[in-house]
C-alpha cells in the first residue's frame, strides 16, 4: 500500500498453524515469504503482493492487529485456499541482496514471477488453481504478473495502482521532477511528513513509464477489482480504468472505503471484501 500514515514501523507477526516462513530465489537474489497451507492434500493457492514501503503481513491496526494479509492469509485457509505472501527484494526481511532504495516496478514484477513459478513447482500446490491478490502498487505488479503470464486463475485487484503518475503525485512535484531527471542508480532522498527514505532514479522511470492498464489487456482470466469510493492515494477511477481495458470474466466492487479498507477505524469492510473476493475466485474456479 501507499503509505499515508506516521507508521512505517515492521510488525511481526507470530506464525499460525500450518505457516513457515520460505526463502525463495528471484534474479537470483534471496526473497523472504510466509506460506499457509490448509490441512489436507494440495490446496489451490492466493499469491498476495504488499504495496509501496509495505511488508507480506501488511498494515496493523487494532482492528486487525496480525496485519491486513496475515489476516487474509487466516481467511484464505479457513476456505481452504493455500497462500503465499512475500516481502519483494528491498522491502521487510528481503533485504540480503537489495535495499529499498533499488526497488522498482520490474523488480517487483520479477519478484512476482518468481513466487509463481515457486508456487507452480511446489508438490502441496502444483496442477490447483493459483490466484494473486495485489494492493495499491502490489496491484500495479499483479496486473503486470497476469498481463505477461496470462497464468493466473484469478486475480483480484485492490485500490490498485493504475496511472502511476497520477498516484505518485503525492511525493511532491519537485521530487518527481528530481527522481526523473536522476540517473537510474542515483539515489533521490523522499521526505514526506511521515518518513524519510530513499529511491533510485529508476524507480521514476518506471513511474513514468510504467502502464499496468494497458498490462491487463492481455489477460482475459477472471478480474476481481475493489476500489474505494473515498480513497484519495489511488482513486477509484483506477479501479474503472482496469474494468473497461479488460476483457473476459470481471467484478467491480466499490465500496465507502478509503485506501487501507478502513481498517483504523473498523474491521468489518475489510471482512466483507476479503469475503467477495474468495466468492469471486470460488465462482470462477476450473
Amino acid at each position: 500500500m501507499l503509505r499515508t500514515i506516521s507508521a512505517l514501523l515492521l510488525t511481526a507477526t507470530p506464525l499460525v498453524a500450518g505457516e513457515s516462513v520460505v526463502t525463495l530465489s528471484s534474479q537470483g537474489q534471496d526473497m523472504i515469504g510466509t506460506l499457509n497451507l490448509p490441512a489436507g492434500g494440495p490446496a489451490p493457492v492466493v499469491l498476495l503482493l504488499h504495496g509501496f514501503t509495505g511488508t507480506r503481513n501488511e498494515l496493523a491496526t487494532d482492528h486487525v492487529p496480525g496485519g491486513v494479509f496475515a489476516y487474509t492469509a487466516g481467511r484464505l485457509a479457513e476456505a481452504g485456499y493455500a497462500s503465499l505472501r512475500i516481502d519483494f527484494r528491498g522491502s521487510g526481511e528481503s533485504l540480503a541482496d537489495m535495499t529499498f532504495a533499488q526497488t522498482t516496478f520490474e523488480s517487483q514484477i520479477a519478484d512476482a514471477q518468481a513466487a509463481l513459478a515457486y508456487l507452480q513447482g511446489s508438490d502441496r500446490v502444483a496442477g490447483e488453481d493459483v490466484y494473486v491478490i495485489g494492493w495499491s502498487q502490489g496491484g500495479l505488479v499483479a496486473a503486470s504478473l497476469a498481463g505477461r503470464s496470462g497464468a493466473p486463475d484469478g486475480v483480484a485487484l485492490w485500490n490498485a495502482v493504475g496511472d502511476p503518475m497520477e498516484t505518485y503525485a503525492f511525493l511532491g512535484a519537485e521530487t518527481l521532477a528530481a527522481g526523473m531527471a536522476a540517473a537510474p542508480d542515483e539515489v533521490v532522498q523522499i521526505k514526506l511528513p511521515w518518513a524519510e527514505f530513499p529511491l533510485n532514479g529508476a524507480f521514476f522511470d518506471g513511474v513514468e513509464t510504467h502502464d499496468p492498464v494497458a498490462e491487463i489487456k492481455a489477460y482475459d482470466g477472471p478480474l476481481f477489482v475493489a476500489s474505494g469510493a473515498q480513497d484519495t492515494t489511488v482513486l477509484p477511477k483506477n479501479g474503472a480504468a482496469y474494468i473497461a481495458a479488460h476483457e473476459g470474466p470481471e467484478a467491480l466492487w466499490l465500496a465507502e472505503m478509503d485506501h487501507v479498507f478502513n481498517v483504523f477505524a473498523e474491521g468489518e469492510t475489510l471482512t466483507q471484501m476479503v469475503s467477495e473476493t474468495i466468492g469471486f475466485f470460488e465462482a470462477h474456479q476450473d
